[in-house]
């Protein structure tokens, strides 16, 4: 079993992070905490793309990873998987959640448009998930890991 949950380190994707590092502990499941950096075509204009060998990519790539890695060290999410790839967020996730048991995504990302209940990449992942998915919202209240918990069936 696994579950895979998009971080990009707003509060929405730390809230999901949490959900399913509880949730993993609960079923006793393999966590992958999956982030995804770009540079959309649109980024590079007409004036500048950047030269193969200057490790642009390598660069954004580092610097990605870096940022999940403090953002489970934040967390106290030891023993969770971090998979750092090139892609559209949504893209990245979905690929990554094909043979999982689970999507965990945050309901608003680092995206530009606040007022909305949900960015896109959660409603790209409602649309195309394969899985069933977790949709948790920023304000979500944080699980206490010491209680017992709840009685019967969870979903």
């Amino acid at each position: 079993m696994t579950i895979v949950v998009g971080v990009d380190g707003s509060a929405g994707a730390r809230a999901a992070l949490a959900f399913a590092v509880d949730e993993g502990r609960f079923r006793g499941t393999e966590v992958r905490a999956v982030t995804a950096w770009h540079v959309p075509v649109e980024a590079y204009g007409s004036a500048f793309v950047p030269p193969p060998d200057v490790g642009f990519a390598s660069g954004l790539e580092d610097a990605a990873r870096r940022s999940l890695e403090r953002v489970l060290e934040d967390q106290e999410a030891a023993g969770v998987v971090s998979v750092v790839r090139e892609g559209p967020a949504a893209r990245v996730l979905l690929q990554e959640a094909r043979d999982a048991d689970l999507l965990v995504v945050g309901s608003r990302g680092l995206g530009g448009f606040r007022g909305l209940l949900m960015g896109s990449v959660s409603q790209q992942c409602a649309h195309h998930s394969t899985c069933p998915l977790v949709i948790v919202p920023s304000t979500a209240p944080a699980l206490d890991p010491s209680a017992e918990p709840p009685a019967g069936p969870r979903v």
